[in-house]
C-alpha cells in the first residue's frame, strides 16, 4: 500500500522536474543549470537519509553515483551531434540512451 510519505516524495520530486521544463521555456541556460544539478541524486540521499539515517548506505551510493555519471556524460554531447545531422529527435535519444546504457554496462564491469 502506497503510503503519504511516499505520495509527498512523488509530489515534490515531480515538481522540480516540473519547475525545470517550465524555466526552460524562459531561458535554457538557467533551465540547463537545474537540470545539470543533480536533483535526482540529492532528492535520493535525502529521502533514504529521513527514512533510514543509514550513513554507510548513502556513503556507498554517493560514490557509485560519482562513478556512473562518468558514462552518462557522453549521452550529452552525442545527442546535439546527431540532431545536427538530421536524425530525428527519437532516434538520436534512442542511439544515445543506448551508447549510454553500454557505456553503463562497461563501468560496472571496470568497477567489478
Amino acid at each position: 500500500m502506497i503510503s503519504t510519505f511516499q505520495i509527498l516524495k512523488a509530489l515534490i520530486s515531480a515538481f522540480l522536474i516540473l519547475v525545470a521544463t517550465e524555466v526552460s521555456n524562459k531561458s535554457t541556460i538557467i533551465a540547463a543549470i537545474i537540470i545539470a544539478l543533480p536533483l535526482v541524486s540529492i532528492i535520493s540521499l535525502s529521502w533514504i537519509w529521513l527514512e533510514t539515517k543509514d550513513i554507510e548506505k548513502i556513503s556507498v551510493l554517493s560514490n557509485q553515483i560519482f562513478w556512473f555519471v562518468i558514462p552518462g556524460l557522453p549521452m550529452f554531447l552525442l545527442l546535439p551531434i546527431l540532431l545536427n545531422k538530421g536524425l530525428g529527435f527519437y532516434i538520436s535519444m534512442v542511439i544515445s540512451c543506448g551508447v549510454t546504457v553500454i557505456l553503463f554496462y562497461v563501468m560496472q564491469r571496470i568497477l567489478s
